[in-house]
């Protein structure tokens, strides 16, 4: 998976190829729709009902889709039980730069709420550091806008989207400014890829 996202491939398809087994010029939609539900929801502890919900196949099929993938990417369960037991013994995990995020629930006697909270230190170490990569990407982009003395300034930050306004004049300056301060924001496995738009108003 790290060298399919190395290789700029696309990682839905990769991954319906490699889980059903076929080759990725054979995955269809459909088969890529049923990987793209997996990657994004099986680390923040998506269940069997939840796939089969989400996507519209048998609670059965579900499960061996879960299973499949966690026998064809082990670092990821891995990770997953690794970072429950973390919450487990210390009531907090952290993301990539050391934020904590504490789970107060992890041993609740009550199995739902219990549950929850596993699934909350899931995902916090993940959409965490995401979250701390965008921040010290507007920290970078701020200081090169008052470095360079350009007429511009960050509106808002959506997720992991970051609105600058600025002159006409200096539109391709400043995307080239934000594609190179948000792709060096940290250094991980992967490439960090950032796509830019250039709008004469605010769009989506």
């Amino acid at each position: 998976m790290i060298q399919a996202f190395r290789e700029k491939k696309d990682i839905h398809r990769t991954t319906a190829s490699t889980i059903f087994n076929i080759p990725i010029e054979e995955v269809t939609d459909t088969y890529r729709r049923y990987a793209k539900a997996v990657n994004f929801g099986i680390i923040y502890g998506i269940s069997d009902f939840g796939l089969s919900e989400n996507v519209g196949i048998t609670l059965k099929e579900a499960k061996k889709y879960i299973e499949d993938y966690l026998e064809k990417y082990p670092k990821i369960k891995e990770y997953m039980d690794n970072t429950k037991n973390i919450a487990v013994e210390k009531g907090y995990v952290e993301t990539k730069f050391g934020r904590r995020r504490y789970v107060p629930n992890i041993k609740s006697q009550n199995y739902i709420i219990r549950e929850q909270a596993k699934r909350i230190a899931m995902n916090a170490p993940i959409q965490g550091t995401a979250a701390d990569i965008t921040k010290i990407a507007m920290i970078k982009i701020e200081e090169r806008i008052k470095k360079e003395k350009l007429d511009a300034k960050i509106l808002l930050q959506v997720h992991d989207e970051i609105i600058v306004e600025c002159n006409d004049n200096i539109k391709d300056m400043i995307a080239n400014i934000l594609k190179e301060e948000m792709e060096k924001a940290a250094t991980l496995q992967v490439p960090i890829i950032a796509d830019i738009r250039i709008s004469e108003v605010m769009d989506k």
